[in-house]
């Protein structure tokens, strides 16, 4: 694989770009499942425990519902199962490993599955918590990373930076997936069903009640 493809692909781990019907057909695909009964496709079970538990922190109840209420854990599971290549899988599950791990450490457990929602909050917002130029020497250093696999060659992360590039991708998607999902879209965000009504010339901020519009 050539640097420039390895520059994308470290691209999608940070964030990821995708057409927007895909983003709607996996969220619809999440709707005939509920979390009680959920067996994750991508992360293990314990993983995926925790992946619920961080996306509430990320996005918890208040006057709207929390992320995993709307699905997002089912959907960044099954986002990056059907739509991120082998290559980039394969970093996802590295940083995923070494955050959990991170985790596990940070509280005082021994298994993943047994470390408390306020220990998670405390370990997500230590790695999210970096400067600006931080967070481009992370960004720096995940490049290297990328390149060097691509090369073929060995390449290790700083664990503090593996880390820190979970926590910011998983905060990118649990937005992506939240935005996404049908509640959010069509009672939160300004929703106009298509073919919906024709306004030539309107005040932007009255036509949509100060809401941003709905995917």
């Amino acid at each position: 694989m050539d640097r420039r493809k390895a520059l994308k692909n470290m691209g999608l781990a940070m964030g990821y770009t995708v057409a927007t019907p895909t983003l709607v057909s996996i969220m619809q695909s999440c709707k005939s499942e509920t979390v009680m009964e959920w067996t994750p496709d991508f992360f293990t079970k314990d993983q995926g425990t925790v992946l619920t538990k961080l996306v509430d922190i990320i996005l918890p109840k208040t006057d709207t519902p929390s992320a995993s209420e709307v699905q997002v854990n089912l959907f960044i599971d099954r986002f990056i199962n059907e739509v991120v290549d082998e290559e980039q899988q394969g970093f996802i599950k590295m940083i995923t490993g070494r955050f959990m791990e991170k985790a596990v450490k940070d509280a005082g457990e021994e298994k993943v599955s047994d470390v408390s929602v306020e220990a998670l909050e405390k370990t997500l917002a230590s790695a999210l918590k970096v400067s600006k130029e931080d967070e481009s020497k992370n960004g720096e250093a995940v490049q290297a990373y990328m390149t060097a696999m691509a090369e073929g060659k060995k390449a290790v992360l700083d664990d503090n930076v593996a880390s820190h590039a979970f926590a910011s991708n998983l905060r990118n998607m649990t937005i992506m997936g939240y935005k996404t999902s049908e509640y959010i879209g069509e009672k939160v965000l300004n929703y106009l069903p298509v073919p919906g009504k024709y306004v030539a010339c309107g005040d932007v901020q009255e036509l949509s009640g100060g809401k941003a519009w709905s995917l």
